[in-house]
């Protein structure tokens, strides 16, 4: 049955029927509440108490299919992860006298948490959406007449967003209790509910103080779920008790990443990883995050199955190196440094029906299929993140037109030298106006990103930011032309194919593949960014593979792929990788 969008139970329903009989004025009514189940202010006014009682007398069985909140990152916990959430908490010893469910949703949290800690005094729920304000409300009553004998704490649910209610104020008012903030925040971004032109969402604000390219081009992003656990540990930091939140695994590994510098004061912080398909049917990487409050600040984290409370592994900050798997990264920590390469990102165009071309019959057609005409001076190769699957690529399957040089490069020129090309970029001129990004505003006609020098470099090592596999490619030029990338790719780029032979031999080594399975997160959204990336020291890898490795490994590349390369260019690709400093020391050495 359902009554304001919410299910109830019949056995709910009949009570409230009986209630109404006997109960008539608003205010009677919010004190037998109280009094029978310990809800506070069970009816906010007059209005809900009128609807209500005219509602129990009318419903009846029905089967309207629920709103579909799941754009709102809304994944209601399920009553029996619920449960174990509970029971995990309960085996720990925890014994809270104040429970708060800072999103409470359908209340099965709620519920839970009353079946189990019978320590508890006082218990807040708040909620923005009213038909699980309801809800809730609904599963308490049914919850203490199924089971009349069960303590009955004082329960306030409140109808509010989470990012107004002022949580500090239960910190002041009960300095002394234990706390437990239990939950299920939303899994979703700040920008996907500004999409939804969503008014549930935190004062603007840049609050990871990115700087103004990073917020333009996405970093400023970030999720709900993560803003409002900080906000959490802002108003129960120095609170004795504990945190226990459904958050995805990212949101887990940023905070931890921020400590180091917030020093909150958490510790003994664990992630118990869920299975989000079977409990959310959602494909997300996600887990509960538990940490004890008002303690020594902590920088690591103890991965768990959430399950079978096996081990995994720890996560967090070991000598100012942060990483994904610290036993890991004891073994391989002499290789975290600075790379002696920049990494580039590939190309950023957002036009990719434009842009993007392949070859079919000696012509060349765009993602709308149209076969076009025009000069190839502009026209490269381009791979992308999925076609990085070989050792090396020396034939693509896709091309892309390359306006610029440099980024902001006047694209007038291409007017004048290649007015077939201009003909064709003026044509589908509405496609560029369309792209939606910031960074191409006040730019010139057909602007892209990622572009420089290093771009038209003829030999690349690329890697996947995308794929979840430790594996480097080797580019080379095709038709005497350098091969682009785009911009879900990284690499480094060299005028001598020996540096790039050497350089994908040091990276598809062994112990750089152990040393990146230490430092990466397979459940990011980018596994390898550029950050990341800069922290392979090649030179240090150099001098941990033996003259033998590297003359087999030459020898099977060379095979394989029709090279003639040698270890001639060696003494100059480790001359080349060597810091000016030391460079200048062996001068005056010898």
């Amino acid at each position: 049955m359902r009554i304001f969008e919410a299910n109830i139970s019949s056995q709910a329903c009949m009570f409230l029927r009986d209630f109404f009989e006997d109960t008539s004025i608003v205010e009677n009514g919010n004190q037998k509440m109280f009094d029978a189940f310990g809800i506070n202010t069970f009816f906010e006014n007059n209005n809900d108490f009128q609807k209500l009682k005219e509602s129990v007398s009318i419903v009846a069985v029905t089967s309207v299919e629920e709103p579909d909140r799941v754009e709102y990152g809304d994944f209601q916990t399920n009553k029996e992860l619920a449960f174990k959430i509970v029971k995990m908490l309960s085996d720990k010893s925890i014994l809270p006298e104040i429970v708060i469910e800072p999103t409470c949703g359908k209340g099965n949290l709620i519920i839970a948490s009353l079946s189990c800690f019978k320590s508890i005094k006082r218990l807040f729920g708040i909620e923005i959406y009213n038909p699980y304000i309801w809800e809730t409300k609904f599963s308490i009553i049914d919850y203490y007449l199924s089971n009349p004998n069960h303590r009955k704490p004082e329960i306030t649910i409140i109808r509010n967003s989470v990012f107004d209610f002022n949580f500090k104020n239960i910190s002041i008012q009960f300095p002394q209790e234990n706390l437990l903030i239990i939950g299920n925040p939303p899994w979703v971004t700040n920008s996907k509910l500004g999409s939804l032109s969503s008014t549930n969402l935190p004062q603007k604000s840049n609050f990871k103080n990115q700087n103004g390219l990073d917020a333009l081009t996405g970093k400023g992003n970030f999720d709900i779920a993560e803003y409002i656990t900080l906000m959490l540990f802002d108003a129960f930091q120095s609170h004795d008790g504990h945190l226990a939140l459904l958050v995805k695994n990212s949101v887990i590994k940023n905070i931890v990443f921020e400590q180091k510098e917030k020093k909150y004061k958490v510790s003994e912080i664990e992630k118990y990883c869920i299975n989000a398909k079977k409990e959310f049917d959602v494909s997300v990487e996600a887990s509960l995050l538990f940490c004890q409050l008002n303690s020594n600040p902590a920088s690591k984290c103890t991965e768990f199955d959430f399950y079978d409370k096996r081990k995994k592994l720890s996560l967090g900050w070991l000598n100012s190196k942060f990483v994904s798997n610290i036993e890991y990264y004891r073994k391989t920590k002499n290789i975290d440094g600075i790379c002696p390469f920049e990494w580039r990102q590939g190309i950023k165009h957002d036009c990719s029906n434009v842009m993007e071309l392949e070859r079919l019959n000696g012509h060349f057609i765009n993602k709308n299929s149209d076969e076009i005409i025009i000069e190839e001076d502009l026209v490269f190769g381009l791979l992308k993140s999925s076609d990085l699957k070989n050792s090396m690529i020396k034939n693509t399957r896709k091309y892309i037109i390359v306006t610029q040089t440099r980024v902001g490069q006047e694209t007038s020129y291409i007017k004048h030298l290649y007015p077939a090309t201009y003909s064709y970029l003026m044509k589908n001129i509405s496609s560029f106006q369309a792209r939606k990004s910031c960074i191409y505003k006040a730019k010139p006609l057909f602007s892209i990103f990622g572009v420089g020098d290093y771009s038209f470099k003829p030999y690349k090592v690329a890697i996947s930011g995308l794929y979840k596999t430790y594996h480097f490619t080797l580019v080379i030029p095709q038709n005497d032309k350098p091969v682009m990338l785009d911009d879900t790719c990284y690499f480094i780029g060299f005028e001598k194919i020996e540096f790039a032979v050497y350089s994908i031999i040091l990276l598809n080594y062994s112990k750089t593949k152990e040393f990146l399975k230490s430092i990466t997160f397979l459940d990011a959204k980018r596994v390898f960014t550029k950050e990341l990336l800069m922290r392979l020291d090649l030179l240090s890898i150099a001098k941990i593979i033996t003259q033998k490795e590297m003359k087999e490994q030459i020898y099977y590349v060379n095979g394989k792929y029709n090279l003639t390369v040698n270890l001639s260019q060696w003494d100059n690709f480790i001359k080349e990788m060597t810091p000016v400093k030391e460079k200048q020391m062996m001068t005056i050495g010898s």
